[in-house]
């Protein structure tokens, strides 16, 4: 039992990492980008690559699999969230996302391959250490860190204090001389980043599998429902609940039925507390 919840905490770290990338994404630009899963399933394929294929040390390989996340962060913002916001306000970014991530699956797959492929060990062990296991406290200490390190981003930095003003009122920062493109291009270079880092540190639970981007998407986004949008508290928790519920669904009753879960869970969560546990309730004055 001790196994079943450690392994649905590290699975529910891993949602809730995929969560922060949402809130950094969402903070500058209002967008909850589809390929926010892919940024992670970048992070873990390459890592691999790097590690397996190239033969690099692990921690050549994990500042790899950050710039490729970070370079894929950019594009993002470049090719499917710029000219839509540029030209719209409508929710077409939910179109040039999707049709970005496709493509981008596609062709890690067509390079890549198909079959789940086996993520390298970072640290000597015995696959013997059951619940601790690297695979598990390696995505737990990155999510807890992720939300530290952008706690501390938030309150301490110039930028940080930037990505706060855009999120609560983007024509009012842009109106005091705030760049806001140029901020919204950081925040989705740092959101690639983490999200490159996320998908390394979780390589040895996901496998290095292509298909992996729009599962991550999913309960990322469901974690970051559950706990409140905006909130990084929120999507450790709302990640943690989710996956230590896969993890006694799939124990007691297969894992056929995580799913089914997981969006039974995010419909209770909508119907009782539509803003999610710790989110903030917007009220506007009319």
């Amino acid at each position: 039992m001790l196994t079943v919840i450690v392994s649905g905490l590290a699975i529910g770290m891993v949602f809730a990492a995929v969560a922060l990338v949402y809130n950094v994404m969402f903070s500058t630009s209002k967008v909850l980008s589809v390929t926010t899963g892919h940024v992670s399933m970048l992070g873990g394929v390459f890592g691999a690559y790097f590690i397996t294929a190239l033969h690099l040390h692990w921690a050549i390989g994990l500042i790899g699999a950050i710039v490729v996340g970070a370079f894929f962060g950019f594009v993002t913002e470049l090719l499917a969230i710029r000219r839509v916001l540029n030209r719209s306000d409508e929710h077409l970014w939910l179109l040039s996302t999707l049709a970005l991530a496709t493509m981008v699956q596609q062709a890690v797959g067509l390079w890549w391959g198909t079959e789940p492929k086996p993520f390298p060990r970072l640290i000597p062990q015995d696959f013997g250490a059951g619940a601790l296991d690297q695979k598990f406290w390696l995505p737990i200490v990155i999510a807890v860190a992720m939300a530290i390190g952008l706690e501390l981003f938030y309150r301490r930095t110039m930028y940080g204090k930037l990505f706060l003003a855009m999120s609560e009122d983007a024509f009012a920062a842009r109106a005091r001389g705030v760049s806001t493109d140029r901020i919204r291009v950081m925040s989705y270079v740092l959101s690639g980043a983490l999200g490159g880092l996320a998908g390394f540190a979780a390589g040895q639970l996901t496998f290095a599998y292509f298909a992996l981007g729009l599962t991550l998407t999913l309960n990322g986004f469901i974690a970051l429902a559950v706990g409140g949008l905006g909130s990084n508290i929120g999507a450790l928790i709302g990640g943690a609940a989710l996956g230590l519920l896969n993890a006694f669904a799939s124990h007691w009753f297969g894992g056929e039925y995580q799913q089914t879960i997981a969006v039974g869970l995010l419909m209770i969560v909508l119907l009782l507390k539509p803003e999610g546990l710790l989110g903030s309730r917007n009220v506007r004055p009319v």
